[in-house]
């Protein structure tokens, strides 16, 4: 029954990164205590230089875990990363890794993997709210009118996924596993994309999936435009309803003082509001924690409609679409524009 699961319990999350990536991970960890009185964040990092950090940190509620000791035992996935790109084998490691904590901790469960550049604006309990008692929980791009065209990419979006430590959330990420352990190509291709697109069919392969309406979750530059969004007391809303968490996927640092939004890719303009509301906290965080430029991830669209032509016509492409839209935040005298 939606609703039966306890506000008061334990919630555990996993993630994985790299040193590319551990600001933003450090502003999820911060957001996560703001909005979610007791939790542990579980975090497979992928170099030592990550691993170190946290580890110095030593907080309670962030657990490192050194991918030599995840991979250690698994055959399968060391074979797995001498075979493909580093970002491949990242991907990769999504389902392998939900199923490590799980066995690595009998604690645990229910798992919420989460994506590292999400960010909490408030409680994820409206999600485990809607998710009740189900197995599995999914979550879709929602894509824009001007993005629909990339479904392609998948239906869904890996940023969020919830499994209950039960017969179907575990044979559904044994499943993943070992297809991401087959193929977990960065590019499209024989309906497949990384690790993404495998959740396509999850709703019909097996029962009790809920897929997630909440609006507020999972808002991201492909689905924003979909929504009013609005600030009151410094609580963001979407369409009336509270902005949960936001997937910044693809921001990039272009200058200490210059930061492109990755919203033009998508074809939208963002507004007073996304850019002090959503994006100038977010911005303010990683700062704080020494932001670096970003890396691949998996954002539906980073080829766009343009794939075919010259790597230098792709590039002056998405630079006029990001003046065009203005793409940019500007952070001048402690203040974004």
């Amino acid at each position: 029954m939606v609703g039966s699961v306890s506000v008061y319990s334990t919630r555990y999350f996993c993630t994985y990164f790299d040193s590319n990536y551990l600001s933003r991970a450090l502003a999820l960890h911060a957001s996560l205590r703001r909005v979610c009185p007791d939790f542990r964040l579980f975090a497979l990092c992928h170099d030592e230089k990550s691993f170190s950090h946290l580890k110095q940190l030593n907080l309670d509620d962030f657990v490192p875990i050194q991918s030599s000791e995840f991979e250690k035992e698994d055959s399968a996935l060391q074979a797995a990363r001498s075979n493909r790109a580093a970002i491949e084998y990242y991907f990769t490691c999504t389902p392998s890794f939900c199923l490590y904590v799980f066995n690595r901790f009998p604690e645990v469960d229910l798992l919420t993997y989460l994506d590292a550049d999400l960010f909490f604006f408030s409680s994820p309990q409206h999600i485990f709210t809607e998710m009740g008692d189900a197995s599995i929980a999914i979550i879709e791009h929602r894509f824009s009118l001007l993005a629909r065209h990339l479904e392609k990419y998948g239906r869904y979006n890996v940023g969020w996924l919830s499994f209950r430590r039960d017969t179907t959330g575990i044979a559904c990420l044994t499943r993943w596993r070992n297809q991401c352990l087959e193929w977990c190509g960065d590019y499209l291709g024989s309906d497949r994309f990384a690790d993404q697109k495998y959740l396509d069919d999850w709703t019909t392969v097996f029962s009790n999936v809920r897929v997630i309406r909440n609006i507020g979750a999972n808002v991201a530059p492909w689905n924003i435009a979909n929504y009013r969004v609005a600030s009151s007391n410094g609580a963001v809303s979407v369409s009336g309803k509270p902005l949960v968490f936001f997937h910044f996927a693809s921001l990039k640092e272009i200058r200490p003082w210059l930061y492109r939004m990755n919203m033009a890719g998508y074809y939208t303009f963002a507004s007073k509001h996304i850019r002090q509301n959503i994006y100038a906290p977010y911005v303010r965080e990683l700062k704080h924690f020494g932001m670096v430029g970003t890396i691949r991830n998996r954002a539906p669209g980073k080829k766009l409609l343009i794939s075919s032509l010259p790597k230098r016509l792709k590039i002056m492409a998405r630079d006029a679409r990001s003046l065009i839209f203005f793409d940019y935040l500007v952070f001048f005298k402690n203040r974004f524009f």
